[in-house]
Formats: C-alpha cells, sequence, structure tokens
C-alpha cells in the first residue's frame, strides 16, 4: 500500500469525526460564509449603484460623449480612449486639444466659469450633434492657497468650473436622458471628497460638493424622474500626476500619486460596461471612503499626515 493511502486510511475517520462536531461545521460555515463576503459585496453595490436593473446599457454607435476639460490632462487621455473605439466625442474646453483629433471628435471653445456660455454651447451641440447620451464632468481647477489668501474672484471661478458648471451642464443634457431611459453622468471627483487638506480647502470643498451631486442624481433618477436604466458615476482619484500639481508631485512630499492615464482607464472602463458605479483609483484606498467614520482622532491624524507633506511641496515649489 502506498504512503498517500496509508495516510488517507488513518485520518479519514478523524476528519469524519471532526466533522459531526457542531463547533467544527460552525466554524467550517462562518470561513465559508467570510470567504464569499468580498464577492457577495461587490454584487450587491453593483445591483444597487445600477438600481437592480442589470441590462447592459452601452450601445456604442449610438452614444455621443462629452468630455469637459478635454484638451489635457485627464480629460486628454479619456478623449484619446474614446477615440481609438470610434466613438462619437465633443470635447469642451476653454484651449483647443494640442493635437489633431479624430474625424469623429468634435471640440467647442468655452468658459465653464460663465453660466451663459454653458448654456449657449449646449444648444450649439444640440444643434450639431443631437443629445450626447453620456456627460463626463471632468474639467477641474486649484488654488493651492489658504482660505484668508485665495481672492474671491479665484474663490468664485474654481467653485464655478468645479461645481457649478457640473451641476449646469447636467441640466441641459439629462432630461433627453431621462425621457429616453438611457445616459450616463460621469462626474470626476477626488479623494479630497473624504478627506479635507489645509492649502486646498475650496478644492475639497467642491469635490464634497461633486461627491453630493453624484448622490443626488441617482435618488432623484429614481424617485423623482422614474429613470432608473439611466447611470450615474463618480470617480475618486489620488493625486494625480497633471501639469496642475507636477511641481508638487516632483518634492516626493505627497506620498503616492496615479497618471492621468490611470485615471482615463478606469473612466472609459466605467462608462463602455454600461453600469454605474463609485469608482476610487488606486483601488486599494478604496479605504479612504471611510475616514469620516473613523474616531476624530484617527480622521485628524490622518489629515494631519497629508496636509504636512502637502504644506511642505508647497513651501519647496514657490
Amino acid at each position: 500500500m502506498s504512503s498517500l493511502a496509508k495516510l488517507s486510511e488513518q485520518y479519514s475517520p478523524v476528519a469524519l469525526e471532526l466533522l459531526k462536531s457542531p463547533k467544527v461545521r460552525n466554524a467550517a460555515a462562518i470561513f465559508g460564509f467570510l470567504t464569499l463576503l468580498p464577492s457577495l459585496n461587490r454584487w450587491l453595490s453593483w445591483r444597487r449603484a445600477n438600481n437592480n436593473i442589470t441590462r447592459r446599457t452601452w450601445n456604442a454607435p449610438k452614444e455621443i460623449v462629452v468630455v469637459t476639460g478635454g484638451s489635457s490632462g485627464i480629460g486628454a487621455k479619456i478623449v484619446q480612449m474614446l477615440e481609438s473605439r470610434g466613438l462619437k466625442i465633443i470635447i469642451l474646453d476653454v484651449n483647443p486639444p494640442p493635437t489633431k483629433t479624430a474625424q469623429n471628435t468634435a471640440f467647442y471653445e468655452v468658459d465653464l466659469s460663465d453660466p451663459a456660455a454653458i448654456s449657449e454651447i449646449a444648444e450649439r451641440i444640440r444643434r450639431d450633434h443631437g443629445h450626447p447620451t453620456v456627460l463626463i464632468n471632468n474639467a477641474g481647477i486649484g488654488n493651492g492657497e489658504s482660505i484668508i489668501s485665495v481672492a474671491p474672484t479665484k474663490l468664485q471661478k474654481l467653485f464655478n468650473v468645479n461645481l457649478v458648471a457640473p451641476f449646469l451642464l447636467t441640466q441641459q443634457f439629462l432630461p433627453e436622458m431621462i425621457s429616453q431611459n438611457h445616459g450616463h453622468i460621469v462626474n470626476i471627483a477626488s479623494m479630497a471628497s473624504f478627506s479635507t487638506q489645509a492649502a486646498n480647502v475650496d478644492y475639497a470643498a467642491s469635490k464634497v460638493g461633486l461627491l453630493a451631486f453624484h448622490e443626488g442624481i441617482k435618488q432623484e433618477l429614481k424617485h423623482v424622474y422614474k429613470a432608473p436604466a439611466v447611470r450615474a458615476t463618480v470617480v475618486h482619484p489620488t493625486w494625480v500626476q497633471t501639469p496642475m500639481i507636477d511641481k508638487l508631485l516632483k518634492t516626493g512630499k505627497l506620498g503616492r500619486y496615479v497618471t492621468a492615464e490611470d485615471v482615463a482607464c478606469a473612466v472609459v472602463k466605467q462608462i463602455t460596461s454600461g453600469y454605474g458605479a463609485q469608482v476610487v483609483v488606486p483601488p486599494d484606498m478604496a479605504w479612504t471612503s471611510m475616514i469620516r467614520g473613523f474616531p476624530v482622532w484617527l480622521q485628524e491624524s490622518l489629515r494631519d499626515m497629508v496636509t504636512q507633506g502637502l504644506l511642505r511641496a508647497i513651501h519647496e515649489t514657490s
């Protein structure tokens, strides 16, 4: 008899006896539940984020995608990735794209801090291209100043671009999405939605507002407009290597960061999936969404760490 057969013959009765024990069976059940819990959690979140409507709503040949801030940074990467799929894209930016765009891409120059300009450009888009089916509110600016030092004009412009413009553009394009029960609103927020740092308060406040805006869109789609198949996504990147903060990142004081391409990949993957979600980039930092539920001493300790790094980076680059 082989050694394996002997071991099997010797230990099988022991295993059978252990399985008869209620404690062992309970432990096995708990282990099995904990093993399945992450998958169950993802499945439940996916269903609830999409109002339990699980049919895939993405229809590439018919989609018209508006990307704000699409001439540089994250927006430019999103545009490039969507162009490679042959999609109809409309860029809204104060600056034109630095390189030639695809034949199916249109550019409109617009100051997103101007409500009248937004209304006018939205009407031109509908007239020239039809009703957009995807709106990616990507454009954003920062000041990097303290509460007391930031000028009122700069403060107003930041909130107009980062928060008011997404609201106004959604007002322009969401009604048709509702009437068709088809569409997708994507808001590019930030991990600053979960935790605020000194010298970044105005930016963080606008991104907290954008998260609240996303949550409100979902609630109104479900309960007010009865358009549950219209999708909504919010994306929370950590520090992103873009021209806006590249100098700060080079100091090495801000710690981990991602590229514009990393964020764009997450956005394109989400919209082409046909489903909405809350997306953190990188995914292994999703725990930061729980910071405001931590004990106050721990919240403040985490905020202190990031603030100290940011202030040192600002000091080195000023």
